[in-house]
């Protein structure tokens, strides 16, 4: 459960709730009359809203992607915090209306939302260069390789683990990167002591950034001394799976996955997340549909065949289920039988079946699945048989994706790219991998926020 809370960048969530809260003390102020002949709510009133304001705001933040590790440009992030805090509005009024009345809340609401506007452009610029000037956590990485240089890079581009490099530390077997992959960092020579070096310069963490440790490469003598002085040490697999939030296959071993946290799927875990599956498939069901009901008539007038497209996909323990979609392409698409990668801009498409694809309205019929047990909300995608039997011959450890039920979205979904190739799959099993390693109903819900700003903002497949 923990680790599905490295993925939140807590400092801006708890950052973004202070402005929030801000923005309605600061709207009290301004709106006149509000209260008798003072402009400043009673104290039990404006608690009570700024908490309702602020939660709800910051929940649509997410949902809008604000919190995903995507880089986005200043006035598209200005932009979606606007629309986030004008949803947010809205949906808060009911208990700025009983609270205040409807008289009141019209006026305060506006003022609330556009000093939020104003406390999030000042409070961001100012946020950053606070964070700019705040201690970063000094590192020491152990190598002096393309790993490491890897290592450095994703420090740096990380929204939720920036480290501030120190140094390299050359090993005898390394493969030295290109000075200017290593960065302004400094290069020590293998005969300096790690003891030494962490005591000098301050250091907080270490990252050993070696593939082959064994023969003496790495001095695991000293890496054993600054352990048991409390300085953590991470390996490759280890701190890719906190910086990117996926399992890297090209370092894994099996006795990683075998000694190392996780993989925590207990009686509760699955009484819970069926809970789940069944009450948020049901709802969902009710909500599209409307939308289900166009679909199905869009294809029917669009395009010859049937409406549903009937699959088979490898699903929990290696079961075959027949997975449904709103059938999206041509109803000759593979006429000679055999199973095809389905890739960006595929000619075999319909029109309406592009929409529903962008959309994910031809995924909707997937949740009979998720309520009749086959499927859960939250999981790997389902591949088919075919898929499967070439994928288990490239791809590391594949079957561990079968180790819980497949979902309607995943991890991979919200963190990866198109996939259409087998090395598209080796990368998107890297985010699987992570989910069913880290699996809980925290990271379930971070994934179904993410995934509206998915599906909203098109920014993975």
């Amino acid at each position: 459960m923990f680790a599905a809370f490295r993925n939140v960048p807590l400092s801006s969530l708890f950052f973004d709730v202070t402005l929030c809260f801000l923005a309605v003390v600061l709207a009290s102020a301004v709106t006149p009359n509000l209260v008798g002949s003072s402009n400043l709510l009673p104290l039990n009133w404006l608690l009570t809203l700024a908490a309702a304001f602020s939660l709800t705001a910051v929940f649509m933040f997410a949902c809008l992607g604000l919190y995903r590790p995507v880089r986005l440009r200043l006035s598209a992030t200005f932009w979606r915090m606007l629309t986030a805090s004008a949803i947010a509005g809205c949906l808060a009024y009911p208990i700025f209306e009983a609270t205040l009345g409807s008289n009141y809340a019209t006026l305060f609401l506006p003022r609330a939302i556009w000093c939020l506007a104003g406390c999030l452009l000042v409070g961001k610029y100012f946020g950053r260069r606070l964070t700019k000037a705040l201690r970063v956590p000094r590192v020491l990485i152990v190598g002096t390789g393309t790993d490491a240089a890897m290592v450095a890079r994703d420090f740096h581009e990380s929204k939720t683990m920036q480290r501030n490099v120190i140094g390299y530390v050359a090993t005898p077997q390394d493969e030295a990167a290109l000075p200017a992959e290593l960065g302004k960092a400094q290069v020590f020579d293998g005969t300096r002591s790690i003891v030494d070096l962490v005591h000098t310069h301050g250091i907080d963490e270490i990252v050993v950034a070696v593939r082959d440790q064994r023969g003496g490469n790495v001095p695991m003598d000293q890496l054993l001394a600054c352990r048991i002085r409390g300085i953590p040490v991470l390996d490759l697999a280890g701190c890719f799976e906190r910086a990117r939030s996926e399992v890297p296959l090209d370092s894994l071993k099996a006795s990683w996955l075998v000694y190392g946290k996780g993989f925590e799927q207990g009686k509760v875990r699955h009484v819970v997340k069926r809970l789940v599956d069944i009450v948020g498939s049901g709802i969902l069901l009710t909500l599209a549909a409307p939308v289900m009901v166009l679909a199905a008539i869009a294809v029917h007038l669009t395009s010859p065949g049937p409406i549903l497209y009937r699959q088979e996909r490898v699903g929990f323990g290696g079961k075959i289920f027949m997975c449904l979609k709103f059938r999206s392409m041509r109803n000759d698409a593979e006429k000679d039988g055999v199973a095809r990668w389905a890739t960006k801009n595929d000619s075999r498409v319909t029109p309406v079946g592009a929409f529903m694809r962008k959309t994910r309205i031809d995924e909707l019929p997937q949740l009979f699945s998720v309520l009749k047990g086959e499927m859960s909300l939250i999981g790997p995608r389902p591949e088919r048989p075919a898929f499967v039997a070439e994928l288990r011959k490239h791809i590391p450890f594949y079957d561990l994706r079968h180790s819980i039920k497949p979902g309607l979205t995943g991890w991979a979904q919200v963190r990866s790219g198109y996939g259409a190739s087998i090395e598209d799959a080796r990368r998107k099993h890297q985010f699987d991998l992570y989910y069913v390693k880290n699996n809980s109903l925290v990271l379930d819900l971070l994934v179904l926020i993410e995934t509206v700003s998915v599906v909203v903002f098109r920014e993975g497949q």
